[in-house]
C-alpha cells in the first residue's frame, strides 16, 4: 500500500508541478515592452510615477521605460501632442503614460495596478509600440484619475464578493466533509483525540497547499492565453450557469444523473484509502491525494474563479485572491476538526448532519454560483469584460 501511496504521490506532484513549470517558462520568455511616459520636472505625481516604473524595471527585464520631459524640451512636447493627437485624447497635463493601445493620465495606487496589470500582459502577448498608434486602426482606452475609461474592470465592482462566495460554495461541498469525517473516524479508532486533531489539521494543511498549487498553475496558464479572455470569461460564465443548474438539480433530484460529488464508483477506493492513514504525516500525505478524488465536485467553483482572476488582476494579486479563497475552503475542515476534538459532536453524529443536510448544501451551492453568474452575465452585458 506504501508503495501505491508513493505512485499516487509523485503522480499529484507532477501533475502539479509540471503546469507551473509550463506558466513559469512562458512567463520567463518574455516580449520587449516598451512604454513612454510624459513628465515634467518638479512635478510631484510625475517623481512617483517614475519611482513605481523604475521599480517595475528592476523586475522586468523586457520593459523599456521611454522617458520624456515637457516642461524644457520643446521636441518631446510637440511628440506628446502628436501622439495624444493619434490617440485622439486631449491633453490633460502630465505625468500621461502610453502603453500598447492605452493612455493612462496621472498617478495613484488604482492607477499602478492598472499599469501594473498592463505591462504583466504585455509581457506575455504581442503589444504594439504606441509611437506606431494610428487613428485609423486602433481602440483607444483612457484610463486616469481625471478621465476615467468607460471600461471598467470587474475586478472594482464584483471581483472580491465573487471570490468570497465561490470559495463558500466549496467550502460547504459535501465532499469535503464526507472526506474529514471518515478520516476522523480512522483516526479516532487508533489514537486519542489529540492524535486525531492532528490527523485534521495535517489533511487540512495538504488540501489547502495541493488546491492552491493547483490553482496556481491554472491561472498562470488561462492568463499566458490571455489574448482569448473575452472568450474564456463567456465559457467560465456559462460554467457558473452550468454549475449552480447542477447544484439544483441535486436539491430536487438526488441523486439522478451528473451528481455534483464524488462519483460513486470512486468511493470505495478513497475510503480504503483514507483508511489507511495510521499517523499525522500519513494524512497529510492523504490529503495530497485525495484532492484528486475531490476535483470533479470541487474544480467547477474554483476553475469559474480562475478564469475571472486571470482576465481581471495581475498575477502576484491573483495569488492574493488564491491564498483568501483556499483558506475560506478549508475553514469549515477546520472547525469540524476542532469540534471533534472537542467532542462536542462525534463523528457519526457530524456524519448523520451531513447526510440529512446534503440537499439543503445543494440548494445553497447552487443559488450561490446562479447569482454569481448572473453578476458575470450583468459584467458582459455591461461591457466590463
Amino acid at each position: 500500500m506504501k508503495k501505491t501511496i508513493n505512485i499516487l504521490l509523485i503522480t499529484l506532484l507532477m501533475l502539479i508541478f509540471i503546469p507551473v513549470s509550463f506558466a513559469q517558462d512562458n512567463i520567463e520568455k518574455n516580449n520587449a515592452v516598451e512604454l513612454h511616459v510624459f513628465y515634467g520636472q518638479g512635478c510631484p505625481h510625475c517623481s512617483s510615477l517614475l519611482n513605481f516604473l523604475e521599480s517595475q524595471e528592476k523586475t522586468k527585464s523586457s520593459l523599456i521605460i521611454n522617458k520624456h520631459e515637457v516642461y524644457q524640451d520643446n521636441e518631446e512636447r510637440k511628440l506628446f501632442e502628436e501622439l495624444s493627437s493619434a490617440f485622439e485624447v486631449p491633453i490633460q497635463g502630465v505625468p500621461t503614460t502610453f502603453i500598447n493601445d492605452k493612455v493612462i493620465i496621472g498617478f495613484s495606487n488604482s492607477i499602478a495596478k492598472t499599469l501594473e496589470k498592463e505591462i504583466d500582459y504585455c509581457l506575455t502577448n504581442s503589444c504594439v509600440n504606441s509611437l506606431d498608434h494610428t487613428r485609423n486602426n486602433e481602440t483607444t482606452s483612457v484610463v486616469g484619475d481625471s478621465s476615467p475609461s468607460k471600461k471598467k474592470l470587474l475586478g472594482n465592482k464584483l471581483t472580491i464578493p465573487i471570490v468570497i462566495l465561490a470559495a463558500a460554495v466549496d467550502a460547504i461541498n459535501p465532499c469535503a466533509f464526507a472526506v474529514l469525517i471518515i478520516l476522523m473516524t480512522a483516526a479516532l479508532s487508533i489514537a486519542d483525540k489529540k492524535r486525531a486533531l492532528k490527523f485534521g489539521i495535517f489533511f487540512t494543511v495538504a488540501i489547502y497547499i495541493s488546491y492552491f498549487l493547483v490553482g496556481l498553475g491554472l491561472f498562470s496558464i488561462i492568463q499566458t492565453a490571455s489574448s482569448f479572455s473575452h472568450y474564456f470569461y463567456l465559457i467560465i460564465t456559462l460554467l457558473a450557469l452550468i454549475i449552480g443548474l447542477l447544484n439544483l438539480k441535486d436539491f430536487f433530484w438526488y441523486g439522478k444523473g451528473f451528481l455534483m460529488e464524488i462519483p460513486l464508483s470512486w468511493r470505495p477506493a478513497m475510503k480504503k484509502l483514507i483508511n489507511r492513514a495510521t499517523s499525522p504525516i500519513g494524512a497529510f500525505l492523504v490529503g495530497f491525494i485525495v484532492s484528486l478524488f475531490e476535483l470533479p465536485c470541487t474544480g467547477g467553483p474554483y476553475l469559474v474563479i480562475l478564469g475571472l482572476l486571470a482576465n481581471e488582476v495581475s498575477r502576484s494579486v491573483g495569488i492574493g485572491y488564491l491564498l483568501l479563497y483556499n483558506l475560506i475552503f478549508v475553514a469549515p475542515l477546520i472547525i469540524l476538526s476542532i469540534i471533534i476534538y472537542k467532542g462536542l459532536a462525534s463523528t457519526q453524529k457530524l456524519e448523520s448532519i451531513r447526510q440529512d443536510k446534503l440537499k439543503i448544501l445543494h440548494l445553497i451551492a447552487g443559488i450561490i454560483m446562479l447569482g454569481i453568474a448572473s453578476a458575470m452575465i450583468f459584467a458582459l452585458y455591461q461591457g466590463w469584460v
